[in-house]
């Protein structure tokens, strides 16, 4: 297995052998359970689908409460697909946890969705400094000023950065270190921050060795 499905907890602190501090990330990763195996023979390509976290069966459509039944795998909230190398190695239902992916000095990638900001103006959004606060300006500290030319090109360039809706969109870190692995808690411990809010579904995905 190249990865896993995953669940913010929150974040926390640990010490190295050396004593020095480490902040890190808590993740809930697993128990996954696959629902699907693509062969590049039937499918054009080879993927791993792995499902995370029941869900009651009667919020689950027919179309997806049938797939769930031929992998013999209960409902679960989120489905996702891991493509690479250990297709042969998994078999449909088959239950995998965080120890059997991912070992101390890992390094990973992880996708999340970022917190959602909401409209938000361009002082926050673009980080622009404002204007100026002297010679009676009143009412126009944060605006982000012109946003085009007169006559030529006569029109606002696309890409113009202005007030809009902010976060809430698909973000990947790479290069995390996996600094703990706790099985019988499922949790993940990698350095740093990642993606989102707590709560929030993860896809960890293991990278090969530099």
């Amino acid at each position: 297995m190249t990865g896993l499905l995953g669940k913010k907890i929150g974040m926390t602190s640990i010490f190295d052998d050396a004593g020095h501090v480490i902040p890190c990330t808590v993740i809930e990763a697993g128990p996954c359970f696959v629902t699907q195996i693509k062969t590049k023979e039937r499918d054009g390509y080879e993927a791993v689908q792995l499902g995370f976290e029941q869900h009651k069966e009667r919020l689950v459509n027919k179309p997806l409460a049938g797939h769930f039944a031929s992998s013999k795998v209960k409902p679960t909230r989120i489905v996702r697909e891991f493509r690479g190398n250990g297709v042969s190695d998994v078999q449909p239902g088959q239950e995998i946890k965080v120890d059997s992916v991912f070992t101390k000095g890992d390094l990973v990638k992880i996708v999340g969705t970022s917190k959602g900001r909401g409209f938000q103006g361009v002082v926050k959004r673009h980080h622009f400094g404002g204007g100026f606060r002297t010679h009676g300006q009143s009412d126009r500290e944060r605006a982000p000023g012109s946003i085009g030319s007169s006559s030529h090109p006569s029109r606002v360039f696309k890409g113009q950065r202005m007030a809009g809706r902010m976060g809430g969109e698909q973000v990947t870190v790479r290069n995390l270190h996996v600094v703990g692995v706790i099985p019988d808690s499922n949790l993940l411990l990698v350095k740093g921050s990642v993606p989102g809010a707590v709560n929030g579904y993860l896809e960890i995905h293991k990278l090969k060795a530099q």
